[in-house]
């Protein structure tokens, strides 16, 4: 058995909240879909806007390895014959192999939305399938709000797809547009249509009831050789079915071929490359491709993993590109601390009294972590505080001072912040100012224009995200703050934190961080980090 995986993340993802994808963005997703192998790419809906009009015209450049393009669109309108629908005759100029057409199977929308006789819904749906068969395109006909239609008037909602097959359908697809179907509602249904439909029957799920990915899971269990859906589950509303759940959990649990088997490594990179185009932060908790997917925090589950990962994760973490992460927090253990040290290069049974040093590192975290700390998006900071317990940290430079002033000269006027900062590196003393938007950038930039001069390796590295955190609320502007920081390098990015009561203090608490761990790093390559 093969199963079909069609993606609409360039039509129905693009209708999902912060959403955002240009033409260009449109063409490297469907290039990147394409070499992962999936079947069909739906790009857009040519009748409804320039953006996917642009798409259309430049995909056709390229020579596609595996996916067939589709477009999308309606049924023709009640008042038009389908070959002077200008919807249709928009599919018909993008030029794409496949077409897929969406009809009303619910009488309700058919009678409240189309405001048609049920009888000339079915009309519409025939004939305009009919009409593009008749230009030579693959068809597939997605039935929306079929289950709802189905459960409202189930005689109804089977002449729907009666039609769709009548006018020459070469898949129907059934929608749970309104996402409210539940898993064991599927089975029924299928055994049902299937008495009556003879082409191959695909799904089409959304979450609004957390639900998509079993529908469409339980879909295919009765039958179902074609499964529509979105990377990262991106979708109007809720989203859609999520692909980056579905691949795997076919070809991984249920044995079923959908996609080349060399490529599902792959997955996690393709999920974060569309994240990136999508102008969306990936969401870590997601199920096979999220950071946090395989992570382990607990001291025990760590124990555990150490001895053997099929423990606590249900796959291997590398069978979808992903990676075991071990945390460490309040909560971690002895475990935690030698796995992360083993993973920056430490060899912590190596040390004189091995184990009372790994007891004191874990005594101090917690204490650090009781205080504000959070070392979990923060592992620069952790490994910079592992060596400095263990003596292998090399200090690169040191602080004499520093003075930041926030002025504003009018209430018209823009406030200006500038940094003064006094630091010592191998006994040269440099003393430098620098101006910026906000206190913080200020200081940062006057913390690396007084190094680059020293390290000129820092000129690589920008900081890509600044956070602050209050804590303790209730204290108000006495509270702590906890900034964490994520710098980059163009090769690598990592996180580093700071705390106190003071922010400008815990913001330079994370950009010192940050900076020597850029040295670090660079030092622990190879690379030459003096000027």
């Amino acid at each position: 058995m093969r199963v079909q995986i069609f993606d609409t993340t360039l039509r129905d993802g693009a209708q999902g909240e912060g959403v955002t994808f240009s033409s260009d963005d449109k063409v490297k997703v469907a290039l990147a879909l394409d070499k992962f192998g999936i079947d069909y790419i739906e790009g857009g809906w040519p009748g409804s806007n320039p953006k996917d009009i642009s798409f259309f015209k430049k995909i056709k450049k390229y020579k596609l390895e595996h996916a067939k393009i589709t477009a999308f669109g309606s049924t023709r309108r009640a008042k038009n014959k389908a070959d002077e629908d200008p919807n249709l005759i928009a599919l018909i100029d993008s030029d794409t192999p496949v077409t897929t057409i969406f009809g009303k199977s619910w009488d309700f929308h058919v009678t409240h939305a189309l405001k048609v006789p049920l009888e000339k819904n079915l009309e519409m749906i025939e004939d305009t399938i009919a009409f593009l068969k008749s230009k030579g395109k693959e068809v597939i006909y997605d039935a929306e709000h079929f289950f709802d239609g189905y459960k409202a008037n189930p005689k109804y909602a089977i002449e729907t797809i009666m039609a769709a097959q009548r006018g020459g359908a070469d898949i129907i697809v059934l929608a749970d547009t309104n996402g409210g179907t539940l898993p064991h509602e599927i089975g029924p249904i299928f055994k049902e249509v299937r008495k009556h439909v003879k082409r191959p029957i695909g799904i089409h799920a959304h979450n609004d009831s957390e639900l998509a990915v079993a529908v469409s899971i339980e879909a295919v269990n009765q039958g179902a050789v074609h499964v529509q859906g979105t990377i990262n589950g991106y979708g109007e509303r809720c989203g859609n079915a999520n692909l980056c759940s579905i691949i795997p959990i076919l070809k991984l649990k249920m044995g079923i071929d959908c996609i080349p088997d060399e490529n599902l490594p792959r997955l996690t990179e393709l999920s974060r490359y569309v994240s990136e185009l999508a102008n969306m932060s990936p969401r870590k908790n997601m199920p096979f491709v999220g950071e946090s997917a395989f992570a382990h925090k607990g001291g025990i589950h760590v124990d555990a993993v150490m001895k053997n990962p099929l423990t606590y994760e249900h796959i291997k973490p590398e069978s979808v590109g992903n990676t075991r992460r071990i945390l460490v927090s309040d909560l971690s253990g002895k475990s935690n601390i030698y796995y992360k040290a083993e993973q920056f290069g430490i060899d912590l049974s190596s040390l004189e009294d091995h184990s009372k040093k790994t007891r004191e590192i874990l005594a101090k975290l917690k204490e650090l972590e009781h205080s504000g700390y959070q070392f979990e998006g923060a592992e620069g900071s952790f490994e910079i505080l592992l060596k400095r317990l263990i003596n292998q940290f090399n200090e690169y430079f040191k602080l004499n001072g520093f003075r930041v002033i926030t002025e504003k000269r009018g209430a018209k006027d823009k406030a200006i912040s500038e940094a003064t900062i006094k630091v010592t590196v191998d006994n040269e003393y440099e003393h430098t100012a620098s101006e910026g938007v906000g206190p913080v950038n200020a200081l940062d930039r006057a913390l690396r224009k007084a190094l680059t001069r020293f390290y000129p390796t820092l000129k690589e590295m920008k900081l890509v995200d600044y956070k602050v955190r209050v804590l303790e609320t209730n204290k108000a502007t006495e509270a702590s703050v906890r900034v964490l920081i994520q710098s980059s390098d163009g090769s690598e990015t990592w996180g580093t934190v700071g705390v106190s009561q003071n922010l400008m203090e815990a913001s330079w608490l994370a950009l010192v961080d940050s900076i020597s761990y850029k040295l670090m790093k660079d030092e622990k390559n190879g690379r030459k980090i003096k000027g």
